[in-house]
């Protein structure tokens, strides 16, 4: 049997949607949170997490420009992939002596200012099978520590921290890309978490299961005062 040029372009086309977003990104070193504060996803709701409930500035306390920054992810299953964000986010980095490594970054999430490429998925990670953003209506990610990646290039670290999502807080390491200019900062970042550790489990349909690892992309701008 030939197959013909579109044959082909269109068989090309299917193994690129299936291939897995994740394969190639750095994959977030996961353990348990590093404050004792392990959030249960049962009680979790009636008191989630407030990140700058305590948080005190140890430097310059910069407001992340939530219209210039990013927050986003790309998740995947058997027949393609889809890609998200969230539209409401705010965060704060804290610029200790124009230095990545004695500097925090801290940001929370309002889960139902989720968004995807599809209003019907969209909708659906709203509810309990993934998000349930009615009870657990924030994420949030704190650093608790910053290291240089000097093998990489500067301008490269590594960040650790705590990052809690429906109600289920693991610390997480990652790789970073961090740039402190003369009148803003920022911070970039491309990675995987497996959200099974966050506990969403839904599998998706027999024949479409979805692949555990999402990549998660962030952008964080803050202005200098």
């Amino acid at each position: 049997m030939k197959l013909t040029a579109i044959t082909l372009i269109s068989l090309a086309a299917f193994l690129s949607a299936c291939a897995d977003p994740a394969a190639n990104k750095p994959k977030a070193q996961t353990m348990a949170p590093a404050s004792n504060a392990a959030a249960k996803p049962d009680t979790a709701a009636a008191a989630p997490t407030n990140v700058f409930a305590d948080f005190k500035a140890k430097g310059t306390e910069l407001t992340v420009d939530a219209a210039a920054s990013k927050i986003e992810f790309t998740g995947s299953k058997v027949t393609g992939k889809h890609d998200g964000g969230f539209k409401e986010f705010k965060g704060v980095i804290d610029l200790v002596g124009d230095k990545a490594e004695d500097s925090r970054v801290l940001f929370e999430i309002e889960m139902k200012s989720v968004f995807t490429d599809a209003d019907g998925l969209t909708k659906h990670l709203q509810t309990g099978d993934f998000f349930e953003v009615e009870k657990f209506p924030k994420a949030s990610f704190v650093s608790n520590k910053i290291v240089g990646d000097p093998a990489k290039g500067a301008g490269n670290f590594t960040v650790t921290g705590d990052l809690e999502i429906r109600g289920v807080k693991k610390s997480i390491t990652f790789p970073a890309k961090i740039t402190i200019g003369a009148g803003d900062v920022s911070v970039e970042s491309e990675f995987s978490i497996n959200r099974k550790d966050f506990g969403i489990v839904y599998a998706g349909k027999a024949d479409d299961l979805i692949r555990d690892d999402v990549v998660l992309r962030l952008n964080l701008k803050a202005a200098k005062k």
